[in-house]
C-alpha cells in the first residue's frame, strides 16, 4: 500500500509560482512513476504533468509545457511539481498518482494505482 500526501497548495496571483509537493510512504518508491492530475469545478480530471521512475522521462499536457516542471527526490519519496506563470484557467484541484511501472511517464489516468486526496489551487485574475 503507498500513501500520497500532497502540500504547497493556495491562493496566488495570475502570474505567480507555487510549488506543490507529494510525499510519499512505501519501501520502493523509486519504482514508481508518478503523476500531477487536476480537476477544476464541473470538469473531468485531466493530466498535467509525469515523471518516470529514474526522473529522466517527464511529459506535460500542452496548457502546461513551458511553464510547469515536475521532479522528484526518490531519497525523500517525494514529487514536486513547480508551476510559474500561473493562469486562472489553472485553478482546480491537483492531485498525485503512482503506477507500479514507473520505466514511462505516461498521461493516462487509468494507468496508476494509487492516488493522493488532493490540494487546492486558486489563481486569481
Amino acid at each position: 500500500q503507498v500513501e500520497l500526501v500532497e502540500s504547497g497548495g493556495g491562493l496566488v496571483q495570475a502570474g505567480g509560482s507555487l510549488r506543490l509537493s507529494c510525499a510519499a510512504s512505501g519501501r520502493t518508491f523509486n519504482t514508481y512513476g508518478l503523476g500531477w492530475f487536476r480537476q477544476a469545478p464541473g470538469k473531468e480530471r485531466e493530466f498535467v504533468a509525469a515523471i518516470s521512475w529514474s526522473g529522466i522521462n517527464t511529459y506535460y499536457s500542452d496548457s502546461v509545457k513551458g511553464r510547469f516542471t515536475i521532479s522528484r527526490s526518490n531519497a525523500k519519496n517525494t514529487v514536486y511539481l513547480q508551476m510559474d506563470s500561473l493562469k486562472p484557467e489553472d485553478t482546480a484541484v491537483y492531485y498525485c498518482a503512482a503506477r507500479f511501472s514507473g520505466n514511462i511517464a505516461t498521461s493516462n489516468m487509468y494507468d496508476y494505482n494509487y492516488w493522493g486526496q488532493g490540494t487546492q489551487v486558486t489563481v486569481s485574475s
